[in-house]
């Protein structure tokens, strides 16, 4: 119970640095919430070309030799085998949702996870990476950015990485500035839907700017929700922003977002995400499947 409220206090810290870890603000109109553009630290000029050659079919259980260079990478993407065994993971209270910041794994277990939101960006160049690489990818979509072109994010769930398709509300409000209806409609309306679209009622849940309260999870719960899902380092558009210190560290969850040029200062959705991969390759970690330890 102890180590439970550890975590769900670490979460309520990474909820407070949600602002500053994906340039959103209270106040911007719903389209720069959707798209901010956020400040990268320490950004290298130089950007891995867009590919144009086409790469040979992924094998099972990760990438082909020549995907990693076809995409700006100097090494194979090392993937984390699904464990034998799930992590403890903390307890809610009765009628809410556990709240997920990090996942516990062994402090030698360098492993990160891959998490991407909103739906704005819709690139088909990144449907090729994702199927290449085979990023295992849990998705949180905005109904209000996303549902233009589901069948884009569909695509990507069915490309043969296990990616999946998760809740994250109808409109991206700051759910603490709602009532606990209003906050019921977000997030159970974004449960009807994607539901009657991909014919699953998605698992996991991640509120807009990482903000909730107890209403929040109570509404998550009544929804269907299993774990509203957080996160300790954010992608921005070269380098990661960091909750705490100014490395990974074992079982971070990675925020990235659907993200083009115009949210980007010109680089691509491909370029910013083979930029995390070295990133996470610089740091000697793997890529683990969210779900596989939830």
């Amino acid at each position: 119970m102890k180590h439970a409220r550890r975590l769900v206090a670490g979460s309520l810290a990474a909820g407070a640095l949600a602002l500053s870890l994906t340039g959103c603000g209270d106040g911007a109109a719903p389209t720069e919430r959707l798209g901010p553009k956020a400040k990268a630290t320490q950004e290298p000029s130089a950007a891995p070309a867009s590919p144009s050659a086409s790469a040979s079919a992924p094998s099972a259980g990760g990438a082909s030799d020549e995907a990693y260079r076809k995409w700006g990478l100097t090494a194979p993407v090392a993937y984390a085998p699904k464990p034998a065994q799930k992590p403890q993971l903390p307890k809610a209270d009765p009628g809410k949702v556990p709240v997920i910041d990090r996942i516990p794994v062994a402090p030698e277990d360098k492993v990160v996870f891959l998490t991407f939101d909103d739906g704005a960006e819709k690139d088909p160049e990144f449907l090729r990476m994702a199927a290449d690489l085979q990023l295992p990818i849990s998705m949180f979509l905005t109904d209000s950015a996303a549902s233009s072109d589901y069948g884009h994010f569909e695509k990507l769930r069915d490309n043969g990485s296990a990616s999946t398709i998760n809740n994250h509300t109808l409109t991206h409000p700051n759910l603490r500035t709602l009532p606990f209806a209003a906050q019921k409609h977000e997030i159970c309306g974004q449960q009807d839907r994607l539901e009657k679209r991909f014919g699953r009622r998605p698992p996991l849940f991640r509120p807009p700017f990482g903000n909730y309260n107890d209403d929040t999870l109570r509404a998550a719960s009544e929804c269907g929700v299993s774990s509203l899902v957080l996160w300790r380092v954010s992608m921005q558009i070269n380098n990661f922003q960091y909750a705490e210190g100014s490395a990974l560290k074992p079982g971070d969850i990675i925020l990235a977002h659907f993200r083009g040029p115009a949210e980007l200062k010109g680089a691509t959705e491909t370029q910013m995400t083979a930029r995390m991969l070295q990133r996470i390759q610089e740091q000697g970690y793997r890529i683990g499947r969210l779900e596989d330890y939830l």
